[in-house]
């Protein structure tokens, strides 16, 4: 099989190319190929001042009927293709086209094994060893992880920490913070990590599993699309969702600020927001209309005598 080369390439896009919009001096295209089952080709064609052509999609298409050319190609991986045209000066001269393959390794996701995972977990539990003695298990629910590693958190971590210092219990998240699997945006994952607080004399072992639980479902709401680290950085506190009967007469539950945060994770710090069950007496008769309901939220905190640190902005 002969190899289908940048040179067939350029060669097979540039009749295309030059049937370009009125007034287009350039063009630019950028094919990135399937990095955790996406792709995408964006790009188009520019005046001399530099803003975009409206017209000229009918190109997206050949260009990516070259790239699949490429791919099937035994010349040279790549992951990215740019491809550039210039308008001839000359009437009636073809413009000129370049197609460059490009292997950036920025972009290659991280895979199942990948180190960052178990660096990222290390850097909690040391976190955590410095208020109190963290439990050797802990609940786990991994059996949804895809072949990237993925879980409903993006990441392989998906589970709750048991520490106790004294009378004081702790629970906390820990995988919110792991860096993204199967991708490789350089983010701690969603940003933060949730925690609640308990008197360990007075929890028994099945309402610490329930709360764990808990935990773990909230996870997945904070996971799935929600910028809550920075809602709560802004408005202190806020109303975040409602609990089911089975943690009755707790209706509520408040997501707040902490004047902790995690360090030393892979790509920087997170923040630590603290989860508090509330019943429904305790906010009933104050006003929620507000966003989050973030002043009835932090006036609950108040009566507890609970520090929101961020405060509303």
């Amino acid at each position: 099989m002969t190899a289908y080369s940048n040179a067939d390439a350029t060669r097979d896009l540039r009749s295309t190319l030059d049937k370009a919009p009125a007034g287009a001096v350039n063009g630019e295209w950028f094919f990135i190929t399937e990095q955790a089952g996406v792709s995408s080709l964006t790009g188009g064609y520019m005046y001399a001042d530099g803003s975009h052509v409206a017209e000229g999609n009918h190109v997206l298409q050949k260009v990516r009927e070259v790239v699949e050319k490429l791919a099937a190609s035994p010349i040279k991986p790549f992951n990215k293709v740019i491809v550039h045209w210039t308008k001839s000066k000359i009437p009636l001269i073809r413009g000129r086209v370049t197609v460059d393959t490009l292997f950036d390794e920025a972009i290659v996701p991280r895979g199942p094994q990948d180190p960052i995972y178990e660096a990222a977990s290390v850097a909690r539990r040391a976190f955590w060893e410095k208020y109190g003695s963290v439990s050797d298990g802990f609940m786990a629910e991994q059996d949804d992880a895809n072949v990237h590693n993925q879980t409903e958190w993006f990441g392989p971590h998906r589970r709750v920490l048991n520490i106790k210092c004294n009378t004081q219990l702790t629970l906390t998240t820990d995988g919110l913070s792991t860096p993204w699997a199967g991708i490789a945006d350089q983010e701690n994952g969603v940003g933060c990590e949730l925690f609640m607080e308990f008197d360990a004399s007075s929890t028994t072992s099945h309402q610490i599993d329930d709360w764990a639980h808990l935990l773990i479902n909230l996870g997945d709401l904070v996971a799935d699309g929600y910028q809550i680290a920075a809602d709560v950085e802004k408005y202190g506190a806020i109303l975040f969702c409602r609990l089911t009967d089975e943690y009755h007469p707790m209706t509520r539950i408040i997501l707040s600020g902490d004047d902790r945060k995690i360090d030393n994770l892979p790509f920087g710090s997170v923040p630590l927001i603290r989860v508090t069950p509330i019943a429904e007496s305790e906010i009933e008769h104050l006003d929620q209309s507000d966003e989050w309901a973030s002043s009835a939220a932090r006036y609950a905190l108040s009566a507890r005598r609970i520090h929101a640190p961020y405060g509303a902005k």
